[in-house]
């Protein structure tokens, strides 16, 4: 398959580019400047420099595609603005082709939860409440196989916003990181190059559609993580924060999606696609793998 990828220099979409092509596919990687475009070409990747609110521009590299990801974001403001612009560019691209379109969401647009399947309901916190009229969107265009992967926490080969959170805490007058809240939340998580698996293959699954949960099924502790955590940065142990200090320190609604408490099992990526994780969990990274200082 020929795919059109944005985000290829991120970090969950530089895997999804080494998944794609040691599986034989072709990536035409959308990057916004020459700069990006010598690192996808160095990677193996067909750079296009497209600005992606560019509707004209995005709609021609995706109708010669065989179908597209979408993990490019910003991160601030403007995602919502930016998701919904290439949204719109890949429903009129694939209208009436049937060829995929796969964005990437995450887990915490379910609030907090026990048991997160595609089923459940939308309980999204201010930080992601965007998100759900355009997944709605994406998975309501008759003209094309849309398909929204929700991504628990990705971490792995020493990357990640929020593990790097972790790794970042801060510490008491006794060398301890601070946990975020009391640390008896939940968090799922999976590794990154396993998700980038998920990705492949609901592209070459043509039965593949819908919403498509992914976690590896361990969902461990605040504390847990912090604890590891300090192991990786050489720190005294772990201590219990509150929920006030967390958001001191990140903000109310950065830190309301961290504060949540959830898992994911990922059934049914399990029961239709075959994915299974292969990769170690993000305590035992952050103790024995990548992550150690």
């Amino acid at each position: 398959m020929k795919i059109a990828l944005t985000g290829a220099t991120g970090f969950v979409g530089s895997h999804i580019l080494a998944e794609l092509q040691s599986n034989g596919h072709d990536v035409t990687a959308l990057v916004r400047d020459d700069a990006q475009a010598a690192i996808v070409s160095a990677r193996g990747a067909t750079p296009a420099i497209v600005d992606l609110y560019d509707h004209r521009a995005v709609v021609k590299v995706f109708g010669e595609a065989d179908g597209a990801v979408h993990t490019a974001t910003p991160g601030d403001a403007t995602s919502a603005n930016l998701d919904s612009a290439v949204a719109d560019a890949a429903i009129e691209a694939f209208d009436g082709s049937g060829k995929p379109y796969v964005p990437i969401s995450g887990a915490w647009v379910f609030g907090s939860n026990p048991s997160i399947t595609e089923e459940s309901p939308f309980n999204a916190p201010v930080l992601v409440a965007w998100k759900e009229p355009i997944e709605r969107r994406v998975l309501g265009a008759t003209g094309m196989r849309g398909i929204v992967i929700t991504s628990s926490t990705a971490y792995g080969d020493g990357g990640g916003g929020v593990p790097g959170i972790l790794l970042g805490s801060p510490r008491d007058a006794d060398g301890n990181l601070i946990m975020l809240g009391d640390g008896r939340q939940h968090w799922p998580e999976v590794h990154v190059a396993d998700l980038a698996v998920a990705f492949r293959l609901v592209l070459e699954n043509p039965a593949a559609r819908g919403d498509y949960v992914i976690g590896n099924g361990l969902n461990p502790t605040v504390a847990e993580l912090t604890e590891a955590a300090a192991v990786a940065v050489g720190a005294s142990g772990a201590v219990p924060g509150t929920d006030e200090e967390a958001r001191t320190r990140l903000g109310d609604y950065f830190a309301e999606v961290l504060l949540l408490d959830q898992t994911v099992t990922a059934t049914r990526a399990r029961a239709e696609l075959g994915w299974q994780p292969s990769h170690p969990g993000l305590v035992d990274e952050f103790r024995n793998g990548s992550y150690r200082k």
